[in-house]
């Protein structure tokens, strides 16, 4: 008999895990320290359970933390680590350090239905969506997670695709049974399907970041088919409701694709959409994925349009090429891995 997981419950379906096998309330306290705080590996490991109750454990549950299968080292210090998610299947996280800061780039989803033209994530179509457990393991398993300092959901697949899970996940992450950790480490990217959006932010205090990448409908629906279904115009309205300028972080990323869009009349476009909401530009240089007719536009446009778009009051920054001598694109290594060719 396959065993269960321990890791990506939370603290009330372990309660309901150890009251099912007989155990007092408040030895779910005990396993959530052990998992999420102590970081252990195996239930044996839980030395203030009774030794009966340890075995009794066994018999049907497993902390269920897996190692990263591969990984590939860039010279800037970027590591993209390839994870197990079932027979077969594989997802990416990048760890990203950068002086007193370590980022974690973590995925949702086996594959994505968002086929964007610019990932290759959505080259490989959907497979399947992760568990919490299969989120967390990317951060639990990270060989580097004493030095963590952020985690965005900004892996393969789209978060809002995956709710459920997803929220389980940042539950566990911000909770003081879990990691403890405060929701402004922690960021989720979306296309903006607006009614996991709606929910997102009703139900979960982290930051935001919308993949927005062109500020004119047709424009946008070519580079991102969810467009179709899911309007940037309905999504800023949307987000134009809520209050932003505290505790929550709202962001918009673009990256800029030479020639497509990243004119001027882009930029006074993206001005006129946002206006009057709270929040940041995050610019991002492409990295080229096989296949694909789109090229980076070169920093010194990328440089004037920022400044274009803070001298107009909309707070806009660049954000820091990593580890562009590896499989840098989201996407490629897992690719990679099921191609045979890693």
């Amino acid at each position: 008999m396959q065993k269960k997981y321990l890791l990506g419950l939370t603290l009330d379906e372990l309660q309901q895990v150890v009251v099912s096998l007989g155990m007092p309330k408040f030895t779910a306290g005990q396993l959530a320290s052990w998992i999420y705080e102590k970081h252990v590996r195996t239930i044996d490991e839980m030395t203030n359970l009774s030794l009966k109750n340890r075995e009794l454990l066994k018999e049907s549950y497993e902390v269920g933390c897996e190692d990263p299968v591969d990984a590939m080292r860039s010279v800037d210090g970027t590591v993209k680590y390839l994870y197990p998610a079932g027979e077969g299947k594989f997802v990416e996280a990048v760890y990203i350090p950068d002086e007193d800061r370590a980022t974690l780039c973590v995925s949702s989803q086996v594959g994505c239905k968002m086929n964007c033209k610019f990932c290759m994530t959505g080259k490989q179509g959907f497979t399947a969506n992760l568990t919490s457990r299969q989120i967390l393991n990317q951060i639990h398993a990270l060989p580097e997670f004493n030095r963590l300092t952020n985690v965005v959901m900004m892996g393969m697949g789209e978060p809002l695709d995956n709710l459920d899970e997803v929220l389980r996940a940042l539950q566990i992450m911000t909770s003081p049974y879990g990691y403890g950790w405060s929701p402004k480490r922690i960021t989720l990217s979306t296309v903006g399907l607006r009614k996991g959006l709606k929910r997102y932010i009703e139900e979960c205090d982290c930051h935001i970041a919308v993949s927005l990448h062109a500020p004119f409908p047709q424009l946008r629906s070519e580079l991102m088919p969810a467009e179709r279904a899911f309007s940037i115009t309905e999504v800023v309205e949307l987000l134009s409701h809520y209050d932003f300028s505290k505790q929550r972080r709202l962001s918009f990323e673009y990256i800029l694709f030479k020639g497509v869009n990243d004119s001027m009349a882009h930029a006074k476009q993206l001005l006129k959409l946002l206006r009057g909401v709270d929040c940041r530009i995050n610019l991002i240089r492409f990295h080229a994925i096989p296949h694909v007719d789109l090229q980076g536009t070169e920093m010194e446009q990328m440089v004037a349009f920022r400044d274009y778009l803070t001298s107009h009051g909309l707070f806009t920054t660049i954000r820091a090429s990593r580890g562009e001598d590896i499989f840098a694109a989201c996407g490629m290594l897992s690719t990679a891995k099921q191609n045979g060719q890693r």
